[in-house]
């Protein structure tokens, strides 16, 4: 069954924006100097996440996908963001053990960014430019926003925060993506 959820696909991402997703500096969690090299070859769902949001128990979807599908090369990667009504106040510590006492993550998770103005990330601006969302627009509207990035690196799609990990497990893009 394809679901069509709340998102636009963009195909034509165009590969100088791929080359340089690999080589955008990003800081883990634990704050190390990393890029997106070592998911070179893997689905990367991207979202921007927060602990005191009303779709915070995403997080237990997000979990669940990661576990189901990382053998099959999926990487769930969270990146904090606290400009959606203050949700995430904490520290990068206080993240941790959040998400790792309240729903047990294991994926991938990285300090936080904003995804938005002028401090706006570069990955999201990378993001937000190869998949636009509804009408057309740029921004990111609120927490758990994702963007599904395929093995080549191109940027598939953009989920809004309304479609959950087990809609997107039924997308026919994500399943796609997966092989």
């Amino acid at each position: 069954m394809t679901v069509s959820p709340t998102m636009e696909t963009r195909p034509d991402s165009g590969s100088n924006l791929t080359a340089n997703l690999y080589e955008i500096p990003v800081t883990t969690i634990a704050g190390e100097a990393a890029t997106l090299e070592p998911y070179r070859g893997q689905v990367m769902l991207i979202v921007n996440v927060a602990t005191e949001c009303g779709y915070t128990p995403q997080y237990a979807g997000l979990e669940a996908l990661y576990r189901r599908h990382r053998h099959r090369g999926l990487a769930v990667l969270g990146f904090p963001c606290n400009q959606f009504g203050h949700q995430e106040p904490g520290t990068e510590q206080d993240i941790r053990e959040f998400c790792s006492r309240a729903y047990d993550v294991t994926f991938p998770m990285f300090s936080k960014i904003d995804v938005n103005g002028p401090n706006e990330h570069p990955l999201y601006a990378l993001l937000k430019a190869a998949a636009p969302g509804l009408l057309g627009t740029t921004s990111v509207k609120w927490n758990f926003t994702k963007f599904l990035v395929g093995r080549d690196g191109a940027v598939l799609t953009r989920y809004s925060p309304r479609d959950t990990p087990d809609t997107i497990e039924r997308d026919s893009v994500f399943l796609t993506a997966l092989g």
